[in-house]
């Protein structure tokens, strides 16, 4: 496995490693020493389609935190992302997928600047920030190595 020598968070090369623990199930493993079981779905694991909605909902929502953040602490903070899985003649892939977000934050004059400016962030993660989502947008190719 390549080894990183940020955070994560800056650009660069990016790398995990899979290792398989069973018949469909595997630990994915980052730079960092973090690990994440995941399977079929026939047991509490996610699967990759969750994960991929995983990684989208997760990627706005730090942008959103982090633009949000600096103006008030959320009272409330969850987003929810789903998509549909179809099969048709390009094969197997998701359409319509949707990320929608729920804040609420406290009254007062921090409160009021951290709802003015959510529309915004949100869409500054959809249009630029949010590396998961605009690989996903722009269709980046996928190259499969023995």
């Amino acid at each position: 496995m390549a080894t990183m020598t940020d955070d994560g968070t800056g650009s660069g090369h990016r790398s995990i490693s899979l290792e398989r623990l069973a018949h469909a199930r595997f630990r994915a493993t980052n730079a960092r020493g973090g690990t994440l079981d995941f399977g079929t779905g026939e047991d509490t694991d996610f699967t990759p389609v969750e994960l991929l909605l995983v990684a989208i909902a997760g990627c706005s929502a730090i942008d959103v935190d982090f633009i949000t953040g600096k103006r008030a602490e959320p009272a409330e903070f969850s987003v929810t992302a789903t998509g549909e899985k179809v099969r048709d003649a390009d094969g197997n892939h998701l359409d319509d997928i949707r990320v929608t977000f729920s804040l609420s934050f406290p009254s007062g004059e921090a409160g009021d600047q951290a709802r003015d400016v959510l529309p915004k962030a949100i869409q500054m993660s959809h249009d630029r920030l949010c590396t998961v989502s605009r690989t996903v947008q722009r269709g980046t190719p996928v190259t499969m190595l023995i």
